[in-house]
């Protein structure tokens, strides 16, 4: 059935099922999450042309791609995974970095939306310089040299289960679930991340969003008793969890500089995160 010009196809999704976010799962999810982190040393020890600005150069690329199409959340973040997964044991040279991003992110879409993305549709994104033939074949080399474990354990996953365990007040989920998959996204693009797990990621990022729209002051937790909490239940150390916070919080104030003059005259506070635009 065709569509009119107003109308949209909208996604099929299943309804949520409260038996995926049991403890169960949660530990399964902590115990498997371990596979898939890469250290950002690949710059120094396998990549000897690709940099860190490249990457994310890249990412924002993939990103924006990610927006205009409306992918599933979890997309942009799985398809970087494969990225940096990959560059951590192929050298490769930066004229195919592109090609590599387009892979990861129709295997990506591939892996969490029922309509993915085409090799037809990257071709066109990468202005041609990779057909969609080369695609198919990389998206093949992409999988073997990831041994074809694509259902990577990334931040988004630990949200539901973080979002079940807190007493939010009514009406807050859905706020609060933009704003921490903000805070993912950012942290994403920036390869420094690497180093920290998916639920570490989650975890720092709930708790700047939560932070962000001042949930103290609407009776929820201090943020001392948020971070201890979030600490016990992802079985992290709480300074490793602080860690990543203070640098979310401190990127979220260098993209809001970099996107707005306006900053420099705004408030001071650093989870102003509604003014992040993608």
């Amino acid at each position: 059935m065709d569509l009119l010009c107003t109308e949209r196809a909208s996604e099929c999704t299943a309804m949520p099922d409260p038996s995926l976010l049991s403890d169960r799962v949660l530990a399964n999810l902590l115990r498997s999450e371990d596979s898939y982190i890469c250290s950002s040393s690949y710059f120094q020890c396998v990549q000897t042309e690709i940099t860190p600005q490249m990457r994310r150069t890249l990412a924002e690329w993939m990103l924006d791609i990610v927006c205009l199409h409306d992918c599933s959340e979890g997309v942009f973040t799985l398809a970087m995974n494969y990225v940096d997964r990959f560059l951590s044991v192929v050298p490769m040279d930066s004229s195919k970095l592109q090609a590599l991003g387009a892979t990861c992110l129709l295997i990506a879409s591939k892996m969490r939306q029922t309509t993915p993305l085409s090799p037809k549709l990257m071709e066109f994104y990468t202005s041609h310089s990779s057909s969609a033939r080369a695609i198919r074949s990389f998206e093949f080399l992409v999988s073997a040299k990831l041994k074809w474990d694509l259902l990577a354990v990334t931040a988004p996953d630990f949200l539901p289960h973080l979002l079940c365990r807190v007493p939010l007040q009514e009406g807050l989920t859905d706020m609060v679930l933009r704003h921490a998959n903000t805070f993912i996204t950012l942290a994403t693009r920036e390869h420094k991340f690497c180093m920290y797990p998916g639920s570490i990621i989650a975890g720092a990022s709930f708790a700047a969003a939560l932070v962000g729209i001042n949930w103290s002051s609407k009776g929820g937790w201090p943020l001392s008793r948020l971070l201890d909490f979030l600490g016990t239940l992802l079985h992290v150390e709480r300074d490793y969890l602080s860690n990543c916070f203070l640098q979310l919080e401190d990127l979220l104030k260098e993209t809001l500089e970099e996107n707005s003059e306006e900053t420099r005259d705004a408030s001071t506070t650093p989870t102003d995160v509604n003014r992040v635009d993608f």
